[in-house]
């Protein structure tokens, strides 16, 4: 399964990745790789965000959240949003 799954990333989030450090960098690699092995992993949320999974990592010691999408059927990942928890939520909605 790990072999087939495609990653996509929006251009929001490759914006966010561009400003974390390297050492940042590649704890957010370890956690797309353990999507990658369990794509349901992240908590599915509810109501306007339905759509969405949340998966919270550490990220040189600070939590992360990591938001994206995963369909099933084509089994791709898409990788919408990295942020810590302060305003999450509500830049998502907009």
């Amino acid at each position: 399964m790990t072999d087939s799954v495609q990653i996509l990333q929006t251009p929001a989030f490759k914006k966010a990745v561009k400003k974390w450090h390297a050492n940042q960098r590649a704890d957010l690699m370890q956690a797309i790789k353990d999507l990658i092995a369990n794509p349901l992993l992240g908590e599915r949320k509810k109501g306007d965000l339905h759509y969405l999974r949340v998966y919270k990592f550490k990220m040189a010691k600070q939590l992360a959240l990591l938001g994206y999408s995963y369909d099933e059927q084509v089994w791709v990942i898409e990788l919408l949003a990295l942020s810590s928890h302060e305003n999450f939520y509500r830049e998502l909605k907009q």
